[in-house]
């Protein structure tokens, strides 16, 4: 028993004698300044291309839009988008939602930034009425509480 206490205060000793190595966090928190930095899409990156949808009819276009809202692949903008949709584009016309369907081709943290103001938009987005409309919705100067709405 004796033998084994002396092993272990022994290893104990050599391990808090060395440096502590601390991986680095490959998940890096939204809103920080290595987040902004990682996720930052080249300022000279040409604009998605958009699907080609011939034929497509403006209701069939919002119901796809309120759902590519919901579903985008990080909870920051499925949360933004979803109840900016859920709000807007029942009261957007066809330019409109056009224009929302481009901006929903974006990276999904390029539209969390632009929308939240911790990036400039690309020249393509100034002057942009859904993202200025967008932009007011993010600020929530009604402090709503929001959740994500269903998907019916």
């Amino acid at each position: 028993m004796l033998r084994i206490a002396c092993r272990h205060s022994a290893l104990a000793q050599r391990t808090s004698a060395l440096p502590a190595r601390r991986a680095a966090d490959p998940w890096l928190l939204p809103n920080t300044p290595e987040h902004l930095e990682k996720t930052t899409s080249p300022p000279d990156a040409p604009a998605p291309t958009p699907l080609p949808r011939p034929g497509e009819s403006v209701e069939t276009m919002r119901a796809r839009l309120v759902y590519q809202s919901r579903k985008r692949g990080t909870l920051e903008s499925d949360l933004l988008l979803s109840t900016f949709a859920q709000e807007q584009l029942g009261r957007m016309g066809a330019a409109e939602l056009h224009e929302f369907d481009k901006l929903m081709d974006e990276p999904d943290w390029d539209i969390y930034y632009w929308a939240t103001g911790k990036k400039t938009p690309p020249e393509r987005w100034v002057g942009s009425s859904v993202l200025e409309k967008l932009r007011e919705h993010v600020k929530n100067e009604g402090k709503v509480v929001r959740r994500m709405p269903d998907l019916s």
